[in-house]
């Protein structure tokens, strides 16, 4: 499914026609872009997601970086591209979501996570380079997907909170997260894992629809900071909550959003793959009965 476009549309679908929720995304990974432009996956089984083989970075600096002019034509970049269409011809009427990666995302998975960090602290004008060079990857991975028919992407940068503080998000990614908005011509979701509370003023600035945001993060602290400006989506916990409590408590974390005025209500990140089906149906099923009463 995350290879075949036929397989990932008809499993996508089901979040929609089996879980109960509103819209329906494709992108199971976040390995698309960077398995087009060389980089090395580890294919797991179906209890896990493929991921980037980042310690066996591709590029080291600047001048190593050398795009595919044909990226876009990778079995893994059109995987995505036909499950949109795929999709968008099954359910006209469902948001079908798309997903292009941000460059500080791509940045780990091209030139290695310790080795983009650091270079981040010993040398910002390089690492500003590197961005805008990647950017493109991001622009246009995004307007592939939108032709394809894609209603809104989901746009995750991991400058999470445990690795990157609120002032480099506004240093290296305020500004071109604020070009995304401008290039990009449907509603982005941006996502950034970990404590966020330090940059979600910043986050707000940017012109992005909604900030995916993690269960580090408590609902009421947030939206007190983001206010009408930017929607946000979130944030029930993946491990504790989903992975390990029942519907109870998953639905104690729905209200809990609800009540804070929290936007969409959804997983903090990508979930477990062991979750079970009653701990994902009571979400859209508890944001129906709280609308209702």
């Amino acid at each position: 499914a995350n290879r075949d476009p036929e397989l990932m549309a008809r499993l996508a679908a089901t979040g929609h026609t089996e879980l109960g929720f509103d819209s329906i995304m494709p992108v199971f990974s976040i390995i698309q872009e960077s398995s087009a432009v060389g980089c090395k996956i580890q294919w797991e089984q179906k209890d896990n997601w493929p991921t980037v083989k980042m310690r066996e970075p591709i590029w080291e600096t600047l001048d190593s970086i050398r795009i595919p002019s044909d990226y876009l034509l990778h079995p893994d970049a059109q995987c995505v591209i036909e499950a949109i269409k795929i999709l968008k011809r099954g359910y006209p009427d469902v948001a079908v979501i798309g997903k292009t990666m941000g460059p500080w995302s791509l940045a780990y998975h091209c030139l290695g996570v310790e080795p983009f960090l650091l270079m981040s602290l010993d040398d910002p004008d390089q690492t500003k380079r590197i961005l805008e060079k990647l950017k493109q990857i991001t622009i246009e991975f995004g307007i592939a997907q939108i032709e394809a028919g894609a209603d809104a992407l989901t746009l995750p940068d991991h400058a999470t909170g445990d690795l990157v503080s609120g002032e480099y998000y506004e240093r290296y990614l305020r500004e071109l997260h604020i070009e995304f908005v401008e290039q990009i011509n449907i509603p982005l979701i941006l996502h950034i894992c970990g404590r966020t509370v330090d940059r979600m003023e910043y986050i707000s600035q940017t012109g992005m629809a909604a900030f995916h945001y993690d269960s580090k993060n408590k609902p009421q602290e947030s939206i007190e900071i983001t206010g009408d400006r930017i929607s946000l989506v979130g944030n029930i916990n993946n491990p504790e909550t989903l992975f390990s409590k029942g519907p109870e408590a998953v639905q104690g974390e729905v209200i809990n959003n609800l009540e804070a005025g929290i936007q969409l209500i959804g997983p903090e990140c990508a979930i477990p793959l062991q979750t079970s089906i009653e701990n994902l149906t009571i979400i859209p099923e508890t944001v129906k009965e709280w609308h209702k009463n």
